[in-house]
């Protein structure tokens, strides 16, 4: 379980999975296989897994804490659910203690205060809902949970991401609009302050409405993209879109933007899915940019 310090903040990562996930040339269809001979970094096994020739993907939350807050970013996949389209099946009927790491952690669901989705795929909201005595209900009943407005409207229009991605609809049924029932949602835009410090963005791209969370403290920053970036080699190859990237040019020109951001303000990148340590620095160059993994900045856990 690792923890870093940004300013007066701890951030932790909740882990639900750490699997194989897609082979690379499914993933970016623009890849190309001389990435690992020029970047050594990624053939590591914390981001490579030699036998199945398929990157390593992580499943997991980010939680804010100092001594008023309890905030998740991004919930996961959430056990118990129906997923059972092939693109999805890893994800089917899961039953993992993502709540049991939570408790090691030293939160109980009722101590989260906030929940901020970066997007409204289906690994990024499972954990939003728990079953229950026959329904879906929110998994953190004191928790106020945070959505883009712009990210939720483009999953009901008619024209959004209903089209886009159809496999996603029985998704929103069932993390996402219990919780609107339940009245415990609220919708914010580009620019919103979330608490003294973090501060929500569009991050339009994979999405039409997907965001991104800035958080600063004193000197320190961390930017927490979403699926702006899925693996580390997009840092090397910032012009690879995922295959599940909507809108092409908006995901490169997003991406550049953090990238040069986390350069610029010298920012933790942690994002959704990178192998261990889940996160590093950015360097720009002439050529492009690097990519250094954190390990050397975990204080706990």
């Amino acid at each position: 379980m690792k923890t870093f310090r940004i300013g007066s903040y701890h951030v932790t990562r909740i882990e639900e999975m750490l699997t194989p996930g897609f082979k690379p040339e499914f993933l970016f269809p623009d890849y190309t296989p001389d990435i690992f001979e020029e970047h050594k970094v990624l053939s590591a096994t914390r981001f490579w897994d030699e036998p199945s020739q398929k990157v390593m993907s992580s499943m997991h939350s980010w939680m804010i804490r100092d001594d008023k807050h309890t905030i998740l970013i991004d919930t996961g996949c959430g056990n118990d659910k129906t997923r059972a389209l092939p693109l999805f099946e890893r994800f089917h009927q899961l039953h993992l203690p993502y709540l049991d790491r939570l408790t090691e952690s030293g939160v109980r669901p009722e101590d989260v205060t906030l929940v901020i989705c970066t997007h409204l795929h289906i690994d990024h909201v499972g954990w939003n809902t728990r079953w229950v005595d026959g329904k879906w209900v929110p998994t953190f009943p004191n928790a106020k949970y945070i959505f883009s407005r712009r990210e939720f409207e483009h999953w009901h229009s008619p024209t959004g991401g209903h089209l886009t991605m159809p496999e996603n609809i029985a998704v929103i049924e069932d993390s996402v609009m219990p919780v609107i029932e339940a009245g415990q949602a609220e919708f914010i835009d580009d620019g919103s302050r979330i608490i003294e410090g973090l501060f929500f963005h569009d991050a339009i791209g994979h999405t039409a409405g997907h965001g991104m969370l800035k958080l600063e403290s004193g000197n320190a920053a961390a930017i927490f993209p979403g699926d702006s970036l899925h693996q580390p080699m997009q840092v090397f190859r910032p012009d690879w879109n995922s295959r599940f990237c909507e809108m092409a040019s908006e995901a490169r020109a997003t991406r550049r933007s953090i990238l040069d951001y986390c350069h610029d303000r010298n920012a933790l990148l942690l994002p959704a899915h990178f192998g261990a340590p889940h996160g590093g620095y950015v360097k720009r160059h002439a050529a492009g940019y690097d990519f250094r993994p954190a390990d050397d900045l975990v204080v706990a856990g």
